[in-house]
């Protein structure tokens, strides 16, 4: 990468893998701007980080399903750093567990909202300032789930939402190539997050069983998003799973 401050923006950086994936871009020597919607949280992140390198951090709070939060968030990353490097699109909400036609349209616009329309919006915000900057260029990872893959029972929204980043994944990818920005999936399956707290304790299956799933660290997770922050941008890996050896997520079903 050229010599500058590598700046990195990570969304639902409060908890579980967008924490993970902040301290880890932090430890590596990125400057790390953390969005989310509760700046208490963000605090804890900044505060988990090694007490030398926290100056190197930017806490913009707001709500992604906000327009005019999105485009303060990268604004502020514009008018502080001057630069954006990197962009881990991470928050993200599950949807409730009901069959499609007892979901109502309200909940099934929230998980579109956030999940779909908010990760847009900031893949927007990002390539505006990647096309711009000097060096020009970046990479967008966004994060698929395996659920862009293979649904579980009752999540239709969620799922749908996955599957829409995927082709959002491979069109900025397509797109973009002009100018210099890559743009990856990385597919997560059972990270320990707030989203998966319920594994351990037991998860619907599709032979309608409940059972519990094995889950591992989500600060993996983070280190494979360092991985992909850190290849030169002549190199990208469009999809990477990363899960836990034992889910049930290879013959799911």
């Amino acid at each position: 990468m050229e010599n500058h401050t590598k700046v990195a923006v990570v969304t639902g950086a409060s908890s579980g893998i967008g924490r993970a994936a902040a301290i880890a871009l932090n430890s590596a020597g990125w400057t790390v701007v953390l969005s989310g919607r509760r700046a208490d949280a963000l605090a804890e992140t900044v505060q988990a980080m090694p007490a030398d390198s926290r100056s190197k951090t930017l806490v913009v709070s707001g709500d992604l399903s906000s327009p005019d939060d999105v485009r303060n968030l990268f604004a502020s990353v514009k008018t502080t750093y001057g630069r954006l490097d990197v962009l881990f699109n991470n928050a993200g909400v599950p949807s409730p567990k009901v069959p499609i036609e007892e979901m109502s349209l309200d909940s099934f616009n929230h998980v579109i909202g956030v999940n779909v329309t908010a990760v847009f919006q900031c893949c927007q915000e990002a390539i505006r300032i990647m096309k711009e900057q000097v060096p020009r260029g970046g990479r967008i990872i966004n994060n698929g789930s395996v659920s862009a893959h293979v649904p579980r029972p009752l999540s239709a929204p969620y799922t749908m939402s996955k599957h829409a980043i995927w082709g959002l994944t491979k069109t900025i990818a397509l797109d973009y190539r002009p100018f210099n920005i890559a743009c990856s999936q990385l597919d997560i399956g059972n990270a320990q997050s707030s989203m998966s707290d319920a594994k351990p304790k037991g998860v619907l299956q599709a032979d309608g069983s409940v059972r519990s799933e094995p889950v591992m660290d989500a600060r993996y997770a983070g280190e494979a998003v360092v991985y992909m922050a850190n290849l030169p941008l002549e190199v990208n890996i469009l999809n990477q799973t990363i899960m836990a050896t034992n889910m049930p997520f290879v013959g799911r079903g």
